[in-house]
Formats: structure tokens, sequence, C-alpha cells
């Protein structure tokens, strides 16, 4: 199984590299439209993925049409807060695109008004205006995997049995 995020002309490198790394430790693929607001070897981008950059498989798009052509007939579910529903009353299934738009703006509405039955909205206070870009991204999808039982992905872990020293707060604990 495998999701796909998709960012429409992300703009901080920074978000783009934290959700490059939840991409990586999900097995999900990443889709970049460009224009990008930062180069893709940014130091912020590169240092926000941290070391999981060969974990992940991820392609770039010169513009939306690009995009579309390559990706004719897919089922995707478009993350704005204009969105008629919540992300969890969606149905996910494997290999279905995520989509989130730049910072600044979103997704274009001229986009939305043609595929409105297939927003997602993160609920939220009505005084707030969004959520940060890779929070959004990771939410979504957690949601996605979670509906698909996690597929691929471990979840348990365990302790690693290394020394720690004593620390005054574990007394309250």
């Amino acid at each position: 199984m495998s999701m796909n995020i998709v960012l429409m002309q992300p703009e901080i490198p920074q978000n783009t590299g934290n959700i490059a790394r939840t991409c990586a430790a999900t097995g999900t693929v990443l889709h970049l439209i460009e224009p990008l607001g930062f180069s893709l070897s940014d130091k912020y981008l590169k240092r926000a993925g941290l070391d999981y950059w060969h974990l992940m498989e991820y392609h770039v798009y010169r513009n939306p049409e690009e995009f579309w052509r390559m990706h004719p007939c897919i089922r995707a579910h478009y993350a704005t807060t204009k969105a008629p529903r919540g992300y969890h009353e969606a149905e996910y299934r494997d290999g279905d695109f995520l989509f989130f738009g730049c910072e600044t703006r979103g997704l274009p509405e001229n986009l939305l008004e043609k595929v409105y039955d297939q927003c997602i909205r993160i609920p939220m206070r009505p005084e707030a205006r969004s959520l940060n870009l890779a929070n959004s991204a990771a939410i979504v999808l957690y949601e996605a995997l979670r509906q698909n039982n996690f597929p691929g992905m471990c979840a348990q872990g365990k302790l690693t049995g290394r020394e720690e020293t004593d620390s005054p707060w574990l007394d309250y604990v």
C-alpha cells in the first residue's frame, strides 16, 4: 500500500522537510508541484527531513498541468479550511492522493470549486485561520493509514536499555 501527499507550491522549506520525514516513516510518496518557495538543496529542507531522504520516494512537477498529465485518473482528497466535511468523515483507500496548498493561500479556489465534494477539513476553533502545513499533512495522513490498518508499519516499540542519569523531575512521575 502507498498513500500519496501532494504539496501545491509549498513555500516554507521546514514544512516540506517535515512532511518528507513523515512520508519516509510511513512509506508515503511525496509529490511537489512547482513553483517551490525554496530550492530542494535548501539546508532547512534537508535539516527538517534529517537523514530520511533516502527512505522516501518523491517527484517534482513543473506545474499543475504536468502533474495532471502524469496522474489523470486518481482518487483524491483536498485539504482546505473551506471544506464541507471533516477529514475523519472521508473514506481513504490504498493509493489515494492527499492534496495540500501553500502555506499562505491554501489550494486555489477555482480547483476547490471543481472538486468540492472531495474536500476535507481538520476541525478547529472558528477564530483560528488554519493549522501548520506539516501538522495538517500528518493529521490527515495518519487517519488514512489508520483506516487501512497502518500497512507495513510497526505499531509496537521497545525500550533500548540505555543508561540514563536520574533527574529530579522523575520524582514527580
